[in-house]
C-alpha cells in the first residue's frame, strides 16, 4: 500500500469540497486569495484523482490473470452502490426541496441515464452533468474501466498499446465525428494514461524516493497549476497533477504507517459522493437561520467527515463484501493497493 497516494486522494477530495463550497455559497464570486483560489483551481483535485486511478489500476492488475468480466465486475461493485445511493438521495431531495436548490430540476429519464452512467444534458442547462452532479467524473471512471477490461483480450505485453489506441479512437475520432457523446473529447481522459505512465516508472524502480527533488517538483506544479487555466485540461492541470502524484510517491518514506492518513484516503470516495449533498444542506440552513456562510461551513465539514467515514465501512466497504461474496463465494476484500475507488 502507498500511504503517499492514500494522502494524495484524501487532500484532493478535500479540495474538492472546498470549491464545490465557493460554488454553491458563493457561485464561484469569492472575496479573498484563498476563496479566490479554490474558486478557481479547486476542480484541479479531479485531475488529481485521475491520474492516481490510472496509477492504481495499472499496478493493481499487473502480471495478473483477470477475465474481462471479473475486471469490470470488481470495479462496478467498487463504485456502483455507493454512487446509486447518493444519486436517488439526490434526487429525492430535489422533488422535495428544489426551491433551495438553484439551478437543480429533476426528470426521470435524466436520472435513469445518471444511474447508467450515460452523458447527458442537465435538465438545468448547464451541460452534462447526472443528477448527483460530481458524477460526471464517474462517467469518465466507468468509460476508462470499459476500455481497460479490453486489455485483458490481448497478451498483456500489449495492454499500453491497446488502451493508448482505444482512447485515442474514442476520444479524437469517434467522439469528434459524433458517433459517441462530444463528453467523451474532452482531454482530460488523457490523465488516465499518465497514471498508467508513472505506474510503469514506480514498476520499473525509476521512481527514487527523497526530500527536496519532490518538494521541488511539488513547488513546480503548484506554480503551473496557480498561473495556468483549465483551458488546455490536460496540459495546464493534466501533466503538474500528474508531478504532484509522481512526487507524492517519492515522499512516500514520509507517509508510510500513518493509519489517520490511511482511514482519510479510504472515506475520500464517500467524502466526493456526500458532500455535495451536505452543503445543499448547509446552504438551506445559512439562508433560512441567516447564518454566516463561513460558519455553517466550519459545521460541514466534521459532518461531511462523519457520514463519510459511515459511509466507507457501512455502504462502501460492506456492501461490496456482502456483493461480492454472494456473486463470487469468495471474500470480497481486495488487494491493499487497490486505490481507485474515486475517484473525486
Amino acid at each position: 500500500m502507498l500511504y503517499s497516494l492514500q494522502a494524495l486522494r484524501a487532500f484532493a477530495a478535500w479540495v474538492v469540497v472546498c470549491h464545490h463550497f465557493m460554488q454553491i455559497f458563493f457561485d464561484f464570486n469569492a472575496t479573498g486569495p484563498i476563496g479566490q483560489l479554490l474558486a478557481d483551481r479547486g476542480a484541479v483535485g479531479v485531475d488529481i484523482f485521475f491520474v492516481i486511478s490510472g496509477l492504481v489500476i495499472y499496478l493493481s492488475t499487473r502480471d495478473k490473470d483477470i477475465a474481462p468480466a471479473q475486471f469490470l465486475l470488481n470495479r462496478a461493485l467498487r463504485i456502483v452502490p455507493a454512487y446509486w445511493f447518493y444519486t436517488l438521495l439526490m434526487a429525492a431531495l430535489m422533488l422535495v426541496a428544489s426551491r433551495w436548490m438553484p439551478h437543480q430540476v429533476f426528470e426521470w429519464q435524466h436520472l435513469l441515464l445518471s444511474l447508467l452512467f450515460i452523458p447527458a444534458e442537465n435538465p438545468g442547462g448547464y451541460g452534462l452533468y447526472p443528477t448527483l452532479n460530481v458524477g460526471w467524473t464517474l462517467n469518465f471512471e466507468v468509460f476508462f474501466y470499459l476500455l481497460f477490461g479490453l486489455a485483458f483480450l490481448v497478451r498483456q505485453r500489449h495492454h499500453l498499446l491497446l488502451v493508448t489506441a482505444a482512447l485515442l479512437l474514442v476520444s479524437e475520432v469517434l467522439g469528434r465525428l459524433g458517433v459517441l457523446s462530444r463528453f467523451y473529447s474532452n482531454d482530460i481522459v488523457y490523465e488516465f494514461l499518465l497514471g498508467i505512465g508513472l505506474g510503469v516508472l514506480y514498476r520499473r524502480g525509476l521512481i527514487r524516493q527523497g526530500l527536496w527533488l519532490p518538494l521541488g517538483l511539488l513547488g513546480v506544479a503548484g506554480y503551473a497549476l496557480y498561473h495556468l487555466d483549465a483551458s488546455q485540461r490536460l496540459l495546464h492541470w493534466g501533466l503538474p497533477s500528474a508531478l504532484v502524484v509522481l512526487a507524492f510517491i517519492a515522499l512516500e518514506p514520509f507517509f508510510k504507517g500513518n493509519r489517520v492518513l490511511k482511514a482519510l484516503g479510504d472515506c475520500s470516495y464517500s467524502v466526493y459522493l456526500v458532500h455535495v449533498l451536505v452543503l445543499y444542506g448547509g446552504l438551506f440552513a445559512s439562508e433560512r437561520l441567516r447564518l454566516n456562510p463561513y460558519l455553517v461551513f466550519a459545521l460541514c465539514v466534521p459532518s461531511i467527515g462523519l457520514m463519510s467515514w459511515l459511509s466507507y465501512h457501512w455502504l462502501e466497504r460492506g456492501l461490496y463484501g456482502r456483493l461480492k461474496a454472494g456473486l463470487t463465494g469468495r471474500d470480497g476484500q481486495e488487494p491493499a493497493l487497490a486505490l481507485s475507488r474515486v475517484k473525486c
